[in-house]
This record gives C-alpha cells, structure tokens and sequence, in this order.
C-alpha cells in the first residue's frame, strides 16, 4: 500500500472525465486510496474536503486553456487557506506550456506531462514516501524561479495494461437509460492546424496513434451493460479507428457486439472524419449499434478547408452526411463559420453550405470561431503575423476583413443563449433527438416515434433557416457599410428578434420533451 491518505484530484466532473478515470483506476491498482472532487463544487467544498483527508498531494485536471485562470483562483485560495501539500497539474495546455503554467499557477510544485497515468502514480508513491520526486520521468518544476522538466516518459504502447477508469455513478442519457463514455484508442494521425491532439501525443516518445483491442474494448462495454445497467457509449477518440488495420478493427468490433448478443441491447456513438464514412462500413456499424455520429466539418469551403489541414473537400463533407441520411444513422457536427482568413464572402458561402446539409431539420445549426489553441500551427502563423492580442491563455485574434470584427462578436453574442446555453436551442434540440432515437431502439413497440420525429424535424428546420436568414441579413447590414447607428440599430432590431423567436422554440421544445418523457402522444400539427 502506498499510503492511507488519499490522493486528491481536482477536475471537471460534468460529464465521464476519462482522463481522471484513468488516473484514479491506476492509483487503486497499486492500492492507494484516491478521491476525486468536482471542480464546480466550490473553493470553500474543496478546501473543507482536503482538511477532512489530509492528502499529502493533489493533482489538478486543467483539460482546457482557457479554464487556467479559474484554477489559479482557486490554488491560491488554498494555498492562502493554509494547504501546504504537494500540488501538481497535468493536461494538454500544461503539458504543452509549463512555464507559462507556472508563470500564471505560481503555487504549483510541478506538472505533470503529458499521458500521466505512470508518472501520476509513481509521484503520488514518491510524495508520500518523501523521496526525491524531481528524478520522476515526465515531469516539469520550478527551480530557482526557472522550469525545469526531467525527460519525457514514453507513451504506454500496450493501452489494453491499463486498468478500466473508475467511474462515478452512471446518469441517464434519455428515457431511464443510462450512459458512459469510453476509448477505443488514443491519439491522431491527422495534423489539423487549429488542434493540438497531435502535438500532444507526438511530443513523448511513441506512436501517435494507440489502438485498444476490439476485444478488450467489447468487454468493457459488456461489463458496463452488465454491471452497470449501461446502454449508451458515447466513445470519446478524436478519431475512432472506423478504418484502422484497412477496415479489420471495425469489422472484428462489430463481429464481437453480435457474438456476445449486445448489438439489440446498446447503442453507440463516434467521432470520425468525413472521408471515413462508406455507406458498407457505417451500415454494418449501424447493424451493430451505432446511433449517432460527430463529424468534424469545420467549413464548407475549399479555402476554409486547406487553412485547416483538413485534407478534406466540402464534397467529401457533403457526400458523408448524404450517406448517413440515407442509412438514418443521426449526425453533430462542428463548424468554424469564423477563422482567420474569413471574409464576409466566405462566410456567406458557409451559411449556404450550411442550408444545404441542414435545412431538412436533420441537425441543428451550430457554429464558432477558431481560436489559436496552444501549440497550434493557427497560433504560430497568427504569431508571425503579429495577430494575436490578448492575455496568455485568452488569445485571440481580429480579422483582415473590419467587417467581421463586427459581425463575428455580434453573431457570438446574439446567438450565445441559442447555442452555449444548458437549456438553449441546440441544447434542447439534440436532446429531442437523441431521446427519439433512444425511443426508437428500445420502445419502438409502445411508442411511435415517427410523430415525435416529425415534430422535432419540422422545429430544427425552421429555426434552422430562421438563423440562416437571420446571419445572412447581419452579414448584409455590415457589408452594405451604411451609417454605423443605422447599422447599430439594425442589429439591435435582429438581436430582439432573435431572442423572441429563441424563447418561442424553446418553450415549444420543452413541450414537446414533456410529452416524450411523460409517453405521451404527441398532438399532430400542421
């Protein structure tokens, strides 16, 4: 046993944090007693919960940049509270900038790089055994107000050697059945400019890219189903390996869920690129249980597409949607209608493409700007270039086009109830639809879906082609270059609009989830 006080780790709970998981289910493997607190708890929670156990260490999970500075808030209230012990950090913005984490967390003792369930574990043994943890392979710390770090540990070849996270109590996903998320691999062969995934796993010795087992990855989805009364697997790889091995992997997995008669019992979801999707393959994905997939689209565009290392054409996006439609396989995306090199044209051409994939209601309209992620070739040319403004950690970056530096922070602000929201239009709209598709695998015999479906169907299409026409008209007060308080008040007159209709749809859509989770059946409209 390591010790008899637990280790600590501080992280975003809100959903399965696999990355924690993973990290707590090794620690328990050599027997030390570990706690996880939910970062939105609170400082004072957070700091009641170390004085009760007296760790002797705690690690922060600071998975996304732009969170550093609510961390730093928090570590200096502990600190100022009078928690002395060990404070380590790990993630991607830490592991790819620890002096600038240090810089800004200047009460961190060390950081954690990169893949952390090995040195995690061996510096928790270290720490409690008050040895000398700064030999640890795969760690930086400050020395003499100057990072430091050792060498970095390679990347863990075999991932099927780790232990299965650990995991919080499962929640429900729609109608009473419960979900999980899970990995099949980890890493990326892609080099898409404004992510850091390859970077993060091309910096440690190693593959890039690691794929468990499709055995090893089907019993833990039996376990989960099993044990756990699980039914939905949301797998969370960048990139799920749909044509790994030249289509072997997925055709093994599949094979599995029919053998061990779990295909009629779960459902599950990827994310894949556009070029990945064959009508064969997703079919017989489908016959195994794949509901739903997240497509990283990103614009519709060839220009878009090439400054993104995509390595992709707005006809490949085009053909992978067509062929989930036709296999009524259900589909996300992400899209970027702003990025660097927008003009007012290219985003015009954007919502056109996005009226063409969305316009029959099939998914809900969504869109952000890029931002210049640490360590990502954005960030680098945008820094050449001398565009980047803002804190270290916040950057961010104006527009060659004025007229986007207007229109892109309107449209963000206009539509942010709609989209960033927990009870927003996009929200509440993929809700509605996973619920219907969970209705329609597990109670296709009681309920009729078909009138739940086409009512979902008909809102998201026509709130989809009201915020089409509504950034259309945006994006033509801006680039007519009328008297700016005409332009103003036009705008103003939009964004009322806006949020009237928004409060319309989403009274309609919590209606209607009302009659869904009541069963009840819904009344026809015309």
């Amino acid at each position: 046993m390591y010790n008899n006080q637990p280790a600590v780790i501080v992280a975003f709970l809100e959903q399965d944090n696999l990355g924690v998981g993973y990290l707590a289910s090794m620690l328990m493997h050599k027997q030390q007693p570990v706690k996880i607190i939910d970062f939105r708890s609170g400082k004072k929670h957070i700091h009641n919960s170390l004085l009760s156990c007296q760790p002797k260490i705690v690690g922060f999970s600071i998975i996304f940049q732009y969170h550093i500075y609510a961390f730093k808030e928090l570590i200096d209230y502990l600190r100022e509270q009078g928690i002395t012990c060990h404070f380590t950090a790990g993630g991607h913005y830490p592991s790819l900038r620890y002096q600038e984490t240090f810089d800004i967390i200047d009460q961190l003792d060390s950081i954690v790089l990169f893949e952390g369930e090995h040195t995690f574990s061996e510096l928790v043994k270290t720490v409690n055994t008050n040895k000398d943890w700064k030999q640890i392979q795969g760690i930086a710390y400050r020395e003499n107000n100057t990072a430091k770090r050792t060498d970095l540990r390679p990347l863990e070849a075999d991932l099927d050697t780790f232990p299965p996270p650990a995991r919080q109590p499962l929640k429900e996903y729609a109608l009473s059945k419960k979900y999980a998320t899970l990995l099949a691999g980890r890493g990326c062969y892609y080099n898409c400019s404004f992510c850091s995934i390859r970077k993060f796993y091309s910096k440690p010795p190693g593959p890039v890219k690691r794929l468990r087992r499709p055995e090893m990855v089907v019993r833990e989805m039996e376990l989960l189903h099993q044990q756990r009364d699980c039914s939905v697997f949301m797998f969370q790889d960048d990139d799920f390996p749909v044509t790994a091995d030249k289509g072997s992997w997925i055709s093994s997995f599949c094979s599995l869920l029919h053998e061990k008669e779990l295909s009629d019992e779960i459902v599950w979801k990827i994310n894949c690129r556009a070029d990945e999707v064959s009508y064969t393959s997703f079919k017989a994905m489908k016959d195994a249980g794949l509901f739903l997939v997240y497509l990283g689209i990103e614009s519709g565009t060839e220009d878009g597409l090439r400054l993104m290392n995509k390595r992709l054409t707005p006809t490949d996006n085009l053909n992978a949607i067509e062929t989930l439609k036709k296999l009524g396989i259900s589909y996300d995306y992400g899209f970027m209608l702003f990025e660097p090199s927008s003009t007012l044209d290219t985003v015009n051409d954007n919502l056109d493409f996005l009226e063409t994939i969305c316009s029959d209601g099939s998914s809900p309209i969504t869109f952000c700007k890029m931002l210049p992620y640490a360590e990502t070739r954005i960030e680098k040319q945008l820094q050449e270039q001398g565009r980047l403004k803002g804190d270290v950690g916040f950057l961010d970056y104006d527009f060659l086009d004025s007229g986007l530096n207007r229109l892109c922070p309107f449209l963000i602000e206009c539509f942010r109830p709609w989209i960033s929201s927990h009870n927003g239009l996009l929200n509440l709209a993929r809700w509605a639809r996973y619920n219907i598709l969970i209705a329609d695998k597990f109670h296709a015999d009681d309920i009729d879906t078909a009138q739940w479906g086409q009512q979902v169907n008909n809102l998201v299409a026509e709130s989809n082609a009201y915020f089409i026409d509504t950034a259309k008209r945006a994006t033509r007060s801006i680039d007519r270059n009328i008297d700016r308080e005409d332009e103003n008040r036009q705008l103003a007159a939009m964004k009322h609009d806006v949020e009237k209709h928004h409060d319309a749809w989403q009274e309609e859509f919590l209606d209607l989830m009302d009659i869904m989770q009541n069963r009840k059946e819904p009344e026809l409209t015309i």
